[in-house]
């Protein structure tokens, strides 16, 4: 059982690692789409600069990494709360890939997909909360940051196990932090 956690820890960091805009820009434009806008590796950066194609196949592999961590994880024989680790793992290999000097995206399009295999259920709840949220506040970035960090409460509610509120929580505060320059962003745009 530990030797499966471990191969689908490792596994799962390694697919995060897979950094789709990273490449796509390179093969495409030979440039560091780091250098570029927000500096990140996420469709919304890709998208600044390859355009409209640029961030749906970004997107989409983004949110496949997330998804066949997960997979991995299951087909593995490991259950939801050590499922969530590997979730955690490609998510830190996205933001964080060894082979960019940690220098990667923010995580969300991985954690989305990473929660469609988890529990759809659960994701749908989120889904439903950004489209309410985003309602009211029309700020793509807020809302979901704000959807972010109510995703352990959301566990509370649905009865998840105390291990995997806390495996929640844990990607809520790792995105977070990948998104620290979007939030002193906003803050400094609310105060204005």
């Amino acid at each position: 059982m530990y030797a499966n956690l471990l191969i689908a820890i490792t596994a799962a960091y390694l697919i995060g690692c897979f950094s789709t805009g990273y490449y796509l820009v390179f093969v495409v434009k030979k440039i560091d789409v780091r250098t570029k806008g927000s500096g990140a590796v996420g469709a919304r950066n890709t998208g600044r600069v390859l355009g409209a194609p640029g961030f749906i196949v970004t997107l989409l592999g983004d949110f496949a990494k997330g998804a066949l961590a997960v997979w991995l994880a299951f087909y593995l024989g490991l259950n939801q709360q050590t499922a969530i680790l590997a979730m955690l793992a490609v998510i830190c290999g996205h933001i964080w890939p060894v082979q960019l000097n940690f220098r990667g995206g923010k995580g969300i399009a991985t954690a989305v997909g990473a929660l469609a295999v988890l529990d759809y259920r659960l994701l749908l709840v989120l889904l439903v909360l950004f489209a309410v949220i985003f309602t009211f506040l029309r700020k793509t970035t807020f809302c979901g940051l704000i959807v972010v960090s109510l995703c352990p409460v959301v566990s509370i509610f649905m009865g998840y196990q105390q291990a995997a509120i806390v495996g929640l929580a844990a990607m809520s505060v790792i995105i977070l932090i990948a998104s620290i320059a979007n939030i002193y962003q906003i803050i400094s745009k609310l105060g204005n």
